[in-house]
């Protein structure tokens, strides 16, 4: 886990470093509007599934649901970085806990 931690950690640094760059963090940036960047990120994949997930137009070895949850990715990389959130760390621990949950826990349909 400490190679994942490390790895995304590093990557997320030079994320928010571009972001920082491209001029993303010359304001103060409320949270809540980061949050609902994230949720249209999940918004546009869905999107590009119901449109039979065509290729990206600005990576198109890449189909646009891929690009759309990299998008997530890298808003939550840029985020956590920004605010001080333990991201890489959370996933592992959260792994963890999952792998002691029983079967279908909670009963929901979905």
């Amino acid at each position: 886990m400490s190679e994942f931690i490390d790895g995304y950690n590093r990557l997320a640094n030079s994320v928010h470093r571009i972001a920082v760059d491209k001029g993303w963090w010359d304001k103060p940036r409320n949270d809540g509007e980061i949050i609902a960047l994230i949720h249209s990120e999940l918004s546009e994949a869905l999107e590009a599934l119901r449109k039979g997930n065509p290729s990206d137009e600005h990576c198109p070895e890449f189909k646009n649901v891929s690009i759309e949850l990299a998008d997530v990715i890298i808003r939550i990389m840029d985020f956590g970085i920004a605010r001080g959130f333990n991201v890489a760390e959370a996933v592992c621990a959260k792994i963890e806990y999952n792998n002691t949950r029983p079967f279908m826990h909670g009963g929901k349909k979905f």
